[in-house]
């Protein structure tokens, strides 16, 4: 058995870890929740990391924090931050209600380092002890909602990268591809003609759209709760510490920050956050859709629909040689699952606040943050190994279109609906193409066919055959 320590605190004493910089609290989190093997996410450990620095900035300015400790507390978060000891941040996500497990593993952790830097030794917290001067001024129920929001606001920018990325490279192939009538496809059944280009545009506004959605969404966290302390009251907070915080923070992080209107409803509300969530779920639910789309269109090789071809990224069966399978596009969908799912959870614990506190909120963070970071990396990477590398097959799309019995929409304004659905049941029965029969049948002339039938023209605005105004 490795060496320990033994620590004390309000419930008595435990063995913790020699070596470990964590200490009693964190040794009691670990080992009342071993539910997931899950680690805190690094950008949640680096936000509530920038708020203990912020706060040793701002108690050494009002000099309530002795210069000494608090130079010994930066330099420790700064080690931190710089991805030195990583490893001793260990409480599981699925813990006790609120947070406290994880401030307090990050308040030890720096408290520790902050007195070897002096030449104490860990335990000991003499002369930083975790709770009196790395949490000075601070509650669990202030850094915690704080810490999400900019936790959130940093991971903002690669996603917002890469959905821009997945966006251009959908509009690229749109204008690649517009020159390619096929097919529409409504309930899976053939519609009238759309051009290929077309569906790939719309792709890309949707995913813009997305993204705009979450950047607009997102603005609202950067109102800040800190300074609230245990209820929002400000209890043990000196005046000048909610805006200090908030310049140390920008200062710390780069990101455009705003002191809380209101205290209290910051640390009673997660709606900015739900709402975020909202942003995200609906970006997924069309990143979906499209996946899924790009699965469909380019089903086959010889019995789907193949109208486009994916690139090649590995082999797709273990037994069936020489399949390939859309496999980005696959792993998108399932990306997009999980993060509705996150959002369910999100929403749920959201509301489950209770008076002046949510409880909810390590659940919320970690499936906020999980969001972020898989939707950005799958957007990226379908981008990257999937859509730029698309190409149209203008033959299979003129094959299906020349063979749907939809085209008969343009003749409906001139014979009528009713007469032009007998024509597109009977053109499925006999399997001939509409252009056959209405040439059978006398219906027009070739040169009021080629006008009427045009199926460039019917992916346009107009009634076919009539003059444009």
């Amino acid at each position: 058995m490795s060496a320990t320590r033994i620590e004390r605190d309000p419930l008595g004493e435990l063995p913790v870890p020699a070596d470990a910089l964590y200490g009693i609290q964190t040794e009691r989190a670990r080992h009342n929740f071993p539910i997931s093997q899950l680690l805190p996410l690094a950008p949640f450990v680096d936000a509530v990391v920038w708020i203990k620095k912020a706060a040793a900035l701002t108690h050494k300015r009002t000099k309530r924090l002795d210069a000494k400790l608090a130079d010994a507390i930066v330099q420790a978060a700064d080690e931190v931050l710089g991805g030195a000891h990583r490893e001793h941040f260990v409480v599981d996500p699925y813990q006790a209600g609120a947070g406290t497990s994880h401030n307090m593993n990050v308040n030890e952790v720096i408290a520790n380092r902050a007195n070897e830097l002096l030449g104490g030794r860990r335990g000991e917290y003499r002369p930083v002890h975790p709770n009196d001067h790395v949490n000075m001024a601070q509650s669990t129920n202030d850094v915690i909602p704080t810490a999400i929001r900019l936790a959130a606001l940093a991971q903002l920018p690669a996603l917002r990268d890469a959905v821009e990325r997945l966006a251009r490279a959908f509009l690229g192939q749109g204008r690649a591809f517009d020159a390619i009538v096929k097919s529409g496809r409504t309930h899976l059944q053939d519609a009238t003609p759309i051009r290929l280009g077309q569906e790939f545009t719309a792709y890309g506004h949707a995913i813009e759209r997305g993204g705009d959605r979450i950047v607009h969404a997102a603005d609202a966290l950067r109102e800040l709760g800190i300074g609230g302390s245990s209820v929002g009251t400000g209890l043990n907070v000196e005046p000048q510490y909610p805006d200090l915080m908030v310049k140390h923070l920008h200062e710390i992080t780069g990101l455009e920050l705003r002191e809380g209107k209101d205290l209290v409803e910051l640390m009673q509300s997660l709606g900015d956050i739900a709402a975020l969530s909202g942003a995200l779920r609906t970006y997924a639910v069309d990143l979906g859709r499209i996946a899924s789309d790009i699965r469909l269109l380019a089903s086959g090789p010889r019995t789907g629909l193949a109208e486009i071809t994916l690139p090649a990224v590995q082999p797709g069966s273990s037994i069936m040689p020489g399949k390939v399978n859309p496999s980005i596009a696959e792993m998108v969908n399932m990306v997009c699952y999980q993060a509705i799912g996150n959002d369910v959870t999100i929403a749920t614990a959201a509301e489950a606040g209770q008076l002046e506190r949510n409880v909810m909120m390590p659940v919320i963070a970690h499936n906020l943050l999980f969001t972020i970071q898989i939707l950005a990396n799958a957007s990226r990477v379908f981008a990257e190994r999937c859509v730029e590398g698309i190409e149209a097959d203008g033959a299979q799309c003129a094959y299906w279109l020349e063979r749907s019995p939809a085209i008969v929409t343009a003749l409906a304004p001139r014979i009528g609906y009713a007469r032009a659905a007998e024509l597109a049941k009977e053109a499925v029965a006999k399997n001939v193409s509409v252009r056959q029969l209405v040439r059978e049948k006398g219906l027009l002339t070739d040169k009021e066919m080629d006008a009427v039938l045009d199926l460039r023209a019917m992916t346009e605005l107009g009634v076919p055959g009539e003059r444009r105004r």
